[in-house]
């Protein structure tokens, strides 16, 4: 697990806290789990599924297929006695929320005058239901999504992108993804991160950086 450490020399406050979405303000949405539950429940054959979602959802993801597109392509291949609408609506139940991720992001707002970035690989209209839903607009300030801006991690312009439209220096930033790689990946433009594993260890982790709960 991979964290970066703050500098005891550091001079610029956070500013700006960066955030994912899935396995940090919520669950993961369409996971593998998930995917495996919609296999069982339709009566689909899992492993063509895999397979397919695995040679279309990276598309999906970037905004270059729909989602009406992707499912054409993974489920309704074929004739199935279940409509789209129907799967629609399991897929989007899947999204469960974080409850005290979803608290703390708003009081760490609060309380420090953060600017909040979200900065996560969702296709447009996974991430438009879970942004609403679960009442994200009411304390991100914008979304960096990998379907927004045809960008998607681990690519680093993401983050580049990240910066430009936050205008602030990359030493005031704090990045909460559970995902090392893209931590890893952030550091490379000087965005200092940590690997959020559950609640408590990322309060501790906070601290760290001069952002006590």
């Amino acid at each position: 697990m991979t964290d970066s450490s703050p500098s005891p020399a550091r001079a610029l406050p956070i500013t700006t806290l960066f955030v994912d979405i899935g396995g940090v303000l919520l669950g993961p949405g369409w996971g593998h789990a998930s995917r495996q539950l919609a296999a069982t429940t339709f009566g689909l054959e899992a492993a063509e599924m895999e397979l397919r979602h695995h040679l279309f959802f990276s598309t999906y993801e970037l905004g270059r297929l729909s989602l009406a597109d992707y499912l054409r392509q993974v489920v309704f291949y074929q004739v199935r006695s279940f409509s789209e609408a129907d799967f629609r609506e399991f897929m989007f139940a899947q999204s469960q929320p974080f409850p005290e991720m979803l608290a703390l992001i708003p009081q760490l707002k609060a309380r420090y005058h953060l600017k909040i970035a979200v900065v996560s690989n969702e296709g447009r209209e996974l991430n438009a239901h879970r942004i609403h839903t679960f009442g994200l607009v009411g304390f991100v300030d914008f979304f960096v999504s990998s379907s927004f801006v045809g960008l998607s991690k681990p690519d680093v312009d993401i983050f580049r992108l990240a910066l430009d439209l936050a205008q602030v220096p990359a030493q005031q930033v704090l990045y909460l993804d559970d995902q090392p790689l893209f931590i890893d990946v952030a550091a490379g433009v000087g965005i200092q991160g940590i690997c959020h594993v559950d609640y408590p260890s990322t309060c501790t982790k906070l601290a760290a950086f001069g952002l006590p709960v």
